[in-house]
């Protein structure tokens, strides 16, 4: 990082993400640094849980955004750094108080994916971790799937610790859909019913209901089999998540444009192929 060599500890400030070899350094910035929040634009704020979401252009915030990707690198071992940024948006998560906007975690996700991935990386810090953040964060992701009209899946593989963080909240989610009253009394429920309201990919989907044994094989084709026992049993197998809930009305957001007719992973372009495709009932 230096041309004299490495530091045992780099500081950093928490609102610019600037860095620095010396705490003597980090204190002569503090007093003239003005900045209090992410640049970017705040797209979601809860004044009861005190948190608060930037959307950054990684073209437009370069520098902030790299070294977010440093910060990232500092406490992910499978991440790469990304020196180009621009292809990238990035949401940092913050709570805030009167001194300003302190990040917990971010993501960051491909403008445009070919592969339908809605999150490229995560990171939650480790001194904001055990507080349901993690999970806040990627429910956050699939909000602004639903409003793409989309549907949305991590960059794979994932890690160890991310394939456990989503797997539980695939799971929960979608025992929470069947069993609102919007699916409670339907007889036939299909894979793409679940995808329309959820968001997740179809390919995990599939993977969280075998996980649940929700899925049977039954006159020669596979089969949903969910009785209302069973579905309260997986309900209270996996429980609500502690911490904060995100509130969809407090997203203030826009997605870039893009043709749905070429973009295959609109809900509105799924939903005209599945009778051409099959699906799962």
């Amino acid at each position: 990082l230096y041309p004299e060599g490495g530091v045992d500890i780099l500081y950093m400030c928490e609102f610019s993400l600037n860095f620095f070899r010396t705490k003597r350094e980090l204190k002569r910035h503090y007093s003239r640094c003005k900045i209090r929040h992410p640049p970017g634009d705040e797209i979601y704020r809860d004044e009861e849980s005190k948190m608060a979401v930037f959307e950054l252009d990684g073209a437009k915030s370069k520098f902030y955004c790299q070294n977010l990707c440093y910060l990232a690198k500092f406490f992910l071992d499978h991440k790469t750094l990304h020196f180009d940024v621009d292809p990238f948006l990035f949401y940092v998560f913050c709570e805030l108080d009167e001194r300003g906007y302190h990040i917990f975690g971010f993501f960051s996700k491909e403008k445009f994916s070919e592969q339908g991935y809605n999150l490229a990386c995560i990171l939650t810090l480790p001194s904001y971790q055990r507080k349901g953040y993690g999970k806040f964060i990627i429910s956050f992701s699939y909000e602004l799937s639903k409003k793409e009209l989309k549907v949305g899946s991590p960059e794979k593989p994932l890690s160890d610790l991310g394939q456990i963080s989503y797997r539980s909240y695939w799971a929960r989610t979608l025992l929470e859909t069947l069993s609102s009253p919007e699916f409670k009394n339907i007889d036939q429920i299909s894979v793409m019913d679940l995808t329309s309201k959820t968001s997740i990919k179809t390919e995990d989907i599939m993977l969280t209901l075998n996980y649940l044994g929700l899925i049977k094989y039954l006159n020669g084709r596979h089969v949903l089999f969910i009785p209302p026992k069973v579905l309260e049993e997986k309900l209270n197998t996996f429980k609500k998540s502690r911490g904060p809930q995100v509130k969809p009305n407090l997203i203030h957001w826009a997605p870039l444009v893009v043709d749905v007719k070429k973009d295959k992973w609109s809900l509105k372009s799924k939903l005209r192929n599945t009778n051409s495709n099959g699906d799962t009932n």
